[in-house]
């Protein structure tokens, strides 16, 4: 193990954090502007017809959803792009236990996304981009978050909060994309935007280089090793694979904050400040992730104050109290546009939104990530991590086919409709909890 020399972790720890935040830089960044080019620009007539085979995709994604509106259309493509990017990390968790190697994967991985976000630039090379970005992502995410378990002993209980850094990461390149590449993208050019994002990406890859000294290479398996897994085993993959179909309720309502919600703020909310100057919509994004940073140092010495005194809940009951934060988020959107009647919802609401959300998330997405890569058989890890992202692919394709119901069910009922997803989340998870914590929670043999 490296030395820990930083905030008490290795100094791996620092470098893959930091090319995290670099890529989730680069990724949010054209996040937060996707579904405003979309509606906006690129979906336009006289504008879509000059996208290389977008005819042809369109007609594909009709024939099984059957005619869209420009919104319902754009939320489909938004929630298959969505869908795709995190069910790459299974085949490209895969591919760097197998074949390339973690390192080389995520180099690799990166070199595509990078690449995907500069063709963002040119309308007509729009498909082929978000090819490119779904297969670098699918070879990094998975490969870079295991790259984190590598770094600690089996038995080594700082893996939790190490995970938390690593998507504390995540958040800081999430809340700073929206303010630099959403402000370039809705005020100067949509092509500025992913022209800052692929910048972002050249960064990170920078950053993972210089560190590469201080990451730890699994020994290649054995052909018996490969497949050499016990019953009990097994029985844990089964019950991992259970957790993430779970937890792709609570990720439908964040996809939802990508896909739909982007639309409804531009739409319904009042973001007028005076002067004739109103608050851009990506800056929610930033919000978002501006409320998990400021709420991370609370929830965490939450637990640890917690723990002190033997009163640290299990992380299946974070689980359930996350999913049940997410569904009473939405109720607060669902409060905010009936009092808002026929007018503009007041600010007020969104903001709120976004704490509760963020809790939401702080005690969900870093407990289900470092339970999967705490429980997962060492001879399946990177796939079993990248698997943790089968719960984002579900969710993005159940959110893009949700977000055809945004304009039949006007905006109070679609998110109370969301507010129940997170809910039966939360129930689930009591439902199950004693045969998850028995399983999972049990030390790996």
């Amino acid at each position: 193990m490296s030395k820990d020399d930083f905030m008490g972790h290795p100094k791996g720890l620092a470098y893959i954090a930091f090319t995290e935040a670099w890529e989730r830089f680069s990724f949010y960044g054209m996040q937060a502007l996707l579904m405003l080019y979309m509606t906006g620009r690129l979906l336009k007539p006289g504008v879509v017809d000059q996208v290389w085979g977008f005819a042809q995709f369109r007609n594909l994604v009709e024939s099984v959803t059957g005619p869209l509106s420009v919104q319902a259309l754009a939320a489909q493509i938004f929630g298959i792009y969505v869908a795709l990017v995190y069910l790459g990390p299974v085949i490209g968790g895969l591919v760097g236990d197998r074949w390339l190697g973690r390192t080389r994967a995520v180099l690799t991985g990166a070199a595509l996304l990078a690449t995907g976000h500069f063709l963002m630039v040119f309308e007509t090379a729009f498909l082929p981009a978000l090819g490119c970005i779904i297969c670098g992502a699918g070879l990094l995410k998975g490969n870079l978050a295991a790259q984190v378990a590598a770094l600690y002993a089996p038995d080594d209980r700082r893996i939790d909060d190490g995970y938390t850094l690593y998507v504390t990461s995540v958040v800081v390149g999430a809340f700073l994309s929206p303010l630099v590449c959403g402000t370039l993208g809705e005020l100067y050019g949509w092509h500025y935007g992913f022209g800052a994002a692929g910048l972002g990406m050249l960064v990170g890859i920078a950053v993972y280089l210089r560190g590469l000294k201080h990451f730890k290479e699994p020994l290649k398996a054995t052909k018996a090793q490969k497949v050499c897994l016990t019953g009990a085993e097994w029985g844990r993959i089964g019950v991992l694979c259970g957790l993430i179909l779970i937890t792709s309720l609570f990720w439908t309502v964040q996809s939802q904050i990508w896909n739909t919600y982007p639309v409804w703020l531009r739409d319904d909310v009042s973001l007028g400040i005076g002067l004739g100057l109103s608050i851009p919509v990506t800056w929610f994004q930033s919000l978002d992730a501006f409320a998990v940073l400021a709420l991370t140092p609370v929830v965490m010495g939450m637990w640890k104050g917690m723990a002190k005194r033997g009163m640290e809940p299990s992380d299946i009951v974070k689980l359930a109290m996350g999913c049940a934060l997410f569904g009473s988020g939405c109720v607060l959107l669902t409060v905010g546009q009936w009092l808002a009647g026929a007018g503009k919802v007041a600010v007020i609401w969104p903001l709120l939104f976004h704490f509760v959300i963020g809790a939401g998330y702080l005690l969900c997405s870093p407990v289900a990530l470092a339970l999967v890569a705490r429980s997962a058989p060492v001879q399946v890890k990177s796939m079993m991590v990248g698997g943790y992202y089968i719960g984002l692919f579900i969710a993005g394709i159940f959110s893009g086919w949700l977000g055809r119901f945004y304009e039949p069910l006007h905006p109070p009922l679609f998110w109370l409709l969301h507010a129940g997803i997170g809910l039966a989340g939360a129930l689930i998870l009591l439902v199950l909890y004693a045969p998850l914590r028995r399983i999972l929670l049990a030390k790996p043999q």
